[in-house]
Parts: C-alpha cells; sequence; structure tokens
C-alpha cells in the first residue's frame, strides 16, 4: 500500500471517528456528574451574585424564566441552591483550540487608591472622564459580519481617525486637560487601576468614593510584564503584579517609556456611596470569588460558570466552585480565559496579584436556551 492511501486511509477513520478538532467554544452538553467537585461546593454562596446577574437579564426572553424561579425562591442552602441549578441549567465545557480543555486563569481586585479633586505636589497624576471628542462605532451597523464590534476614535480634519495613545495622552500639554475627574498621588498606581477596571479612592478628609470603568480609547492591550519577560528583565516567576511594581520603583528613568508601550488607556466616572463595590461590564456589583471577567464573545455576560483551577501560589490546592460570567478585560480574550474576581484588601491584593494558573471552564445555560 503506497504512503498515499494510506494516509488518505487515517483521513477517512478520524473523519468517522469525528476526531476532527473542535472548533473554539461551546462543546456539547454534559452530565452534572462530570464536573470535578461540583457535590462540594457551597453554591449557596454563589446565589446573591445570580440574583445580580438575573438583574441584567431577566427581560431576555431565554433568561426570563430561570430569573423568575430564582427570585421566588427564598434564600437556599447548598443542596437547594444545587438542585437550583441542576433542575434550570445544563453545563456546556469551554474548548479551545486544538480542543483543549484548559487554559489561562488570572486574578483581579478592588485596589484602594489615595487621591484629591484638587491638584497639587502630591496629587497630580490624572483620571480622566470618557472624553467628548471620543467616538465609538457600531461596526455592525456597517456590515452584519461585524456585529459585536467597534472602534473609537476621534474627528481631525473631517476624518475619523484612531484615537489618542496613552503615550500622547500622557503628554505635556494633554490632548484632554480639562477632563480630569481626580488627581491621585501615585502615577503606577493609576496605571494598575486601568489594568484592574475599577477601585476605592481615599480622599484627604478619609471619605471614600468608587472608581468605575467608562471607556477606553480603543487602542489594543499590551501586557508589560510579558514585555518585561520577553526582554529578559523579569523571569515568568517574577512577572506578577508586586515583581512589575518593583521593577517599575528600581527604573525610574526607564519606567515612562514602558508604560507607553501599552497604548490602551482608560476612562472613569466616579461614585461617591457608602458602599463603593465594583462593578463589572453587566453593571451590576462584582461578588468576590464568584465573579469573574470572560471574553463575550464566547460567554453571554451574566451566565453561571464552573470554574476548576488551583489556588495562587504555595502549596498548590484545587480551587473548584459556581462563579458568575459578570465582566470583561482588554486582555481577557478567547474560549479558556478568564480573570477572578478576588474582591479587596490585602489578602485579596496577594492573591490577585500572584494568580497565574490553568484551569477549565464549563458554561451553565438555561434549559430553554439549549439547541
Amino acid at each position: 500500500m503506497t504512503r498515499a492511501r494510506i494516509f488518505a486511509g487515517l483521513c477517512i477513520a478520524c473523519l468517522l471517528a469525528s476526531c476532527t478538532p473542535r472548533p473554539p467554544g461551546l462543546g456539547s452538553p454534559i452530565g452534572w456528574a462530570q464536573l470535578d467537585g461540583w457535590e462540594e461546593d457551597r453554591q449557596a454562596e454563589a446565589w446573591p451574585a445570580l440574583l445580580r446577574s438575573c438583574d441584567a437579564l431577566a427581560r431576555r426572553a431565554k433568561w426570563r424564566e430561570v430569573c423568575a424561579a430564582a427570585r421566588a425562591l427564598p434564600p437556599p442552602d447548598d443542596t437547594a441552591a444545587r438542585k437550583f441549578f441542576e433542575r434550570w441549567f445544563r453545563p456546556h465545557p469551554l474548548r479551545g483550540k486544538g480542543g483543549a480543555k484548559r487554559g489561562l486563569i488570572t486574578g483581579y481586585y478592588e485596589p484602594l487608591l489615595f487621591g484629591s479633586f484638587t491638584r497639587d505636589a502630591r496629587y497630580r497624576h490624572p483620571l480622566y472622564a470618557q472624553p467628548e471628542s471620543l467616538l465609538t462605532l457600531e461596526l455592525g451597523a456597517l456590515h452584519s459580519q461585524l456585529a459585536g464590534n467597534k472602534f473609537r476614535g476621534r474627528l481631525a480634519g473631517g476624518r475619523v481617525v484612531p484615537f489618542y495613545t496613552r503615550a500622547e495622552i500622557d503628554a505635556q500639554p494633554s490632548p484632554l486637560a480639562g477632563g480630569e475627574l481626580i488627581w491621585l498621588d501615585d502615577r503606577d498606581a493609576v496605571f494598575f487601576l486601568h489594568i484592574q477596571g475599577s477601585g476605592r479612592i481615599q480622599l484627604p478628609d478619609g471619605r471614600v468614593i468608587a472608581a468605575a470603568y467608562r471607556n477606553h480609547n480603543g487602542h489594543p492591550y499590551r501586557s508589560i510584564g510579558r514585555i518585561l519577560v520577553e526582554r529578559g528583565e523579569l523571569t515568568r516567576e517574577e512577572a506578577s503584579l508586586f515583581g512589575i511594581r518593583r521593577w517599575l520603583r528600581e527604573n525610574p528613568q526607564r519606567a515612562r517609556e514602558l508604560l507607553f508601550l501599552n497604548p490602551r488607556y482608560v476612562f472613569f466616572a466616579l461614585r461617591d456611596e457608602q458602599n463603593p463595590g465594583a462593578r463589572g461590564a453587566l453593571n451590576v456589583p462584582l461578588s468576590a470569588q464568584r465573579s469573574i471577567a470572560i471574553d463575550p464573545a464566547v460567554v453571554e455576560l451574566g451566565a453561571p460558570v464552573w470554574l476548576t483551577t488551583n489556588y495562587p501560589g504555595a502549596p498548590r490546592r484545587p480551587y473548584r466552585r459556581l462563579v458568575m460570567a459578570q465582566d470583561t478585560g482588554g486582555a481577557i480574550t478567547g474560549a479558556l480565559r478568564a480573570d477572578l474576581f478576588w474582591g479587596h484588601g490585602a489578602r485579596a491584593e496577594r492573591a490577585a496579584g500572584v494568580m497565574r494558573e490553568q484551569g477549565g471552564l464549563t458554561v451553565l445555560l438555561p434549559i430553554n436556551n439549549q439547541e
């Protein structure tokens, strides 16, 4: 038998066995017994996060019935919550390229910063409101194949051009001068707030307000940690939040240039509330260790997701729990990619700052949303 015939036979056998790799995305539904650790989770802890998702989803036809049932149920214990999800949802594992079952799971948190509404020698690094000059074009209105994609830019000489980059915005004078919301005391903290997406700001009088993501300038996100690893400045293990902070502090002359290599710039809104709390892209409060950021092109915002990964750091321990897809992020793209929200405070900062684990994701879809 010739090599060509052998190869052709193998291809036919592979097709007959359905071994052609599936495209990334939702897999076929599986049984609850296949969710590793499902019986051990405290699903009642995820119940408030589910109700918050329903605040945003309940008017959609495929979510109306399940959300009505959730709201009608008294606050459940773990067993009742588990039975509710098993009654109203069906698990669909996410698959990556080539059928991969595991991808990158990172963490984020709500940092505390220090700021003032008055600029002075200490408070001199601005947070900007969304500029009036920022245009957001829905490309789906131009072509159906571009549905869900946006272009952000500005008008210049009668033409729509890309919006200003980070380097252009941070230049002196800034093209956004006059649009400052508040002034902060730490340049690097401002940069990391852009990455986290939300934070708490303590004012000189002790009052705490919330800074919430509003929009961005449309430029791609570039990880400065990855750049430092590629340059050999840090090892992969050192490229955590804390390692990057240390590098910026120890290399003040080169830090500004490095920050400019991430051209994405985030704009904020301020909220003055007794309990500021972080809000995600779904515009509902995030729940510590029960909310994640995902790629909305793959996972519908608001959907429950079963997350299996490891606690960050040593010793290695399984981390398996029910979370809600309530946020997005510039670096969170693809089917097997998620960012776990750890909350606020020192413990959340420590966990989020070092989390870089492999993990699996299974989306729970309402039973009336099955094909």
